[in-house]
């Protein structure tokens, strides 16, 4: 397994090993304890799974507040995302400023999010599949949204003119959001 520092130090990339012969593959996506030898303590309590039809669905940025936060494990079983996490932690030295990672089932990778931190996604695939963990359960009075195009963030999604739900279309600019992260304390 490799864990690769992003931008944002607290994101990471994981790559397992993947072994493969004439008849497939096999990987192990996650472990608790390989996953606490590299720093990732997170015990992960729901597991989701999405489809997304067309290419250029985009579906973010979404986090929920404490005591629901979520850190998230992700990766993408079937097609290709590019994936993205946004520091929303008010005193953390890299406020607003994001990270991505292109995430397919052929790469095999998958990012890790902790808590304090905004995610979201586009799908660069027809029928793409993504399976993350949380490490706690949805809870919809915690839930919050931030728009995907906000400017204070400037996240670079290569596309103009995503398909998006509701929720997402409607989400306010990170000021508005209800984000109440402060730092290094999770709230």
């Amino acid at each position: 397994m490799k864990i690769t520092e992003t931008t944002l130090i607290e994101v990471k990339i994981i790559e397992p090993d993947v072994f493969g012969d004439s008849r497939g593959f096999f990987f192990e996506n996650y472990s608790y304890k390989r996953f606490l030898e590299f720093g990732i303590g997170d015990v992960f309590l729901q597991d989701n799974h999405s489809l997304s039809k067309k290419a250029g669905t985009l579906r973010g940025l979404h986090f929920q507040l404490t005591p629901h936060a979520q850190a998230k494990l992700v990766r993408c079983t079937r097609g290709a995302i590019l994936d993205v996490a946004v520091d929303i932690r008010k005193n953390s030295p890299t406020y607003c400023q994001w990270t991505s990672v292109e995430l397919s089932a052929e790469n095999f990778k998958q990012m890790y999010i902790p808590v304090g931190f905004a995610h979201g996604f586009v799908t660069l695939e027809d029928n793409t599949e993504v399976q993350y963990k949380t490490s706690d359960y949805y809870f919809k009075e915690s839930e919050r949204s931030i728009k995907w195009n906000d400017p204070s963030i400037g996240i670079e999604w290569f596309i103009n003119n995503p398909i998006l739900s509701e929720k997402d279309r409607a989400a306010p600019f990170i000021e508005h959001s209800g984000n109440r992260f402060i730092g290094e304390e999770g709230i």
